[in-house]
């Protein structure tokens, strides 16, 4: 079982720490202690369900639908600069509205619609988790079970350790300038990730 489960963990770990999406929210909602458990939650279950469709073969799904990988990959690029432009405006506010103590939290069903939409409508994930955990999972016709609990396990670590290790932080955000910067990084990585998409095929 290690022999399967220990190549899933360390592969989880090498795609899920890479800056995207997902990771630039969780922070966020960790530097302002807003639903960490519910969001990381959120996170680690979609992984783990994307992760067990890759595993089981979903991978094959574009091949029955042919327009499903391009009506994800614009329907997400569009979802990703419009959570992006949102940030650079929050970048540029006044200060005090980007102090955590003075922002107005945002509900628990506003912050997981935008958890999942930028899980689910983001076709690195699928990447990530369906196609690449996927192919290498047919390394271990055995372990394949193994595999994938090490991969999920990897998530679960990952985005645990990030939403609640983000308040070791929190000193250095205590300056609307780091907020700011926050921000606008937030707003870089989606916008970056939404152009990646859009000529991925141009």
């Amino acid at each position: 079982m290690l022999s399967a489960f220990i190549p899933g963990l360390l592969l989880g770990l090498s795609l899920i720490v890479a800056i995207g999406a997902q990771n630039a929210f969780i922070l966020r909602q960790g530097l302002r202690g807003e639903h960490i458990l519910a969001v990381c939650l959120t996170c680690a279950v979609s992984d783990a369900v994307l992760i067990l469709a890759g595993v089981g073969g979903f991978a094959q799904a574009n091949a029955w639908v042919p327009w499903l990988e391009t009506a994800m990959r614009y329907g997400g690029a569009i979802f990703l600069l419009a959570y992006g432009l949102r940030s650079f405006r929050a970048a540029v506010r006044s200060g005090d509205a980007l102090t955590p103590a003075a922002a107005v939290p945002a509900g628990l069903g506003a912050t997981l619609a935008t958890c999942l939409a930028l899980t689910w409508l983001n076709p690195h994930v699928y990447l990530d988790t369906v196609v690449l955990v996927g192919s290498v999972s047919t390394q271990f016709a055995a372990g394949k079970g193994a595999f994938a609990l090490g991969a999920m396990t990897a998530s679960f670590l990952f985005f645990f350790a990030l939403g609640y290790g983000a308040r070791l932080l929190r000193p250095v955000f205590a300056r609307p300038g780091a907020w700011r910067a926050l921000d606008a990084g937030i707003g870089v990585v989606m916008c970056a990730i939404a152009a990646t998409l859009v000529m991925a095929r141009a």
